[in-house]
């Protein structure tokens, strides 16, 4: 959503990343380590002064120290998303956004933007990472009308690790015709599914709705894939491979935000719940999207649509 609003209203997107995070921050109760080798000392341990990776305290005290400093600076938090930070005056604003220790910072006026990198920079040991190419795995691009989310490189790395020796290409992620259903029998290379699962997953949250249905079926099978969940993965990859370049470009218009939702009624006779779909849109692309089951057993066409419509506006 930041970014379909920096692509409306034509803003740069500037990018930080805080230094050794955790390793900075207050504790609030009296913590022990078992200490490092030391002769002669082996019957003591450490008590922390400061937080340390891989405590549960970590990330709490990170951001409960992040959150004091943007509010005394001005800032006010989303309540809707919790590490989102805006701070605006009359004419002008900046939203940060913070995911661990990588921010994004958009703004309207270069001089609030270069205030909130120097308020952040008095307070946290900082990096300055100046306009935004890559971030957490998907690169940022700026078109002529716009800006462009991809992931080719992270498409590249799942073929290069799961479809290797497979150049064969597939112009649909699925078979309609092929009914996918429980397993009964033994699971083949159970593990390596859920590995193709995973990083599909995270492809399909980030820049490719396109696959947000398949994945969403094919995930429903991990634990006992069988001969077809393995023809139906592949065809997945060999998709990837046709549209390795696909992604998400954000316009200047409409300026609107829509929604739309649907359902189909238990397209499948051995499985009586229907699915749901729903996505939103803004400046020409995606910003929220979602395929899943119904929890629900539903008795008409109608019904679906329902509860459908009650998923999107959860």
């Amino acid at each position: 959503m930041i970014i379909a609003i920096a692509a409306l209203r034509n803003l740069e997107i500037h990018q930080i990343d805080a230094k050794t995070t955790f390793l900075n921050e207050d504790l609030d109760e009296e913590i022990y380590m078992e200490q490092p080798e030391a002769p002669g000392q082996e019957k003591k341990v450490c008590k922390l002064v400061k937080s340390l990776y891989g405590l549960n305290q970590a990330p709490k005290q990170w951001h409960e120290k992040f959150d004091h400093t943007m509010i005394t600076s001005g800032f006010k938090i989303n309540e809707c998303d919790k590490c989102v930070y805006v701070k605006a005056t009359e004419n002008d604003y900046v939203i940060l956004c913070l995911y661990v220790d990588d921010m994004l910072i958009v703004g309207s006026d270069d001089d609030m933007i270069k205030s909130t990198k120097n308020m952040l920079k008095s307070k946290f040991g900082m990096k300055e990472m100046g306009l935004t190419d890559v971030i957490l795995g998907i690169k940022i691009s700026k078109a002529s009308n716009g800006l462009i989310l991809s992931q080719t490189h992270y498409v590249d790395k799942i073929l290069e690790k799961f479809n290797k020796d497979d150049n064969t290409v597939s112009k649909t992620p699925l078979d309609t015709i092929i009914h996918l259903s429980k397993n009964r029998g033994e699971g083949i290379s159970q593990v390596e599914y859920a590995r193709i699962i995973g990083s599909l997953m995270y492809l399909t949250n980030c820049t490719r709705p396109d696959l947000a249905y398949i994945v969403s079926k094919l995930s429903r099978y991990t634990s006992n894939p069988g001969t077809d969940h393995w023809k139906a993965i592949v065809r997945v990859l060999r998709y990837l491979r046709y549209t390795r370049n696909y992604g998400l470009h954000y316009t200047r218009y409409p300026e609107v935000l829509e929604g739309f939702s649907d359902a189909n009624w238990i397209s499948d006779v051995k499985d009586s719940k229907s699915t749901s779909g729903y996505v939103f849109t803004i400046a020409s692309a995606y910003v929220s999207w979602r395929s899943s089951k119904q929890t629900v057993i539903a008795r008409s066409t109608m019904e679906s649509e329902f509860i459908a419509l009650d998923k999107c506006g959860e």
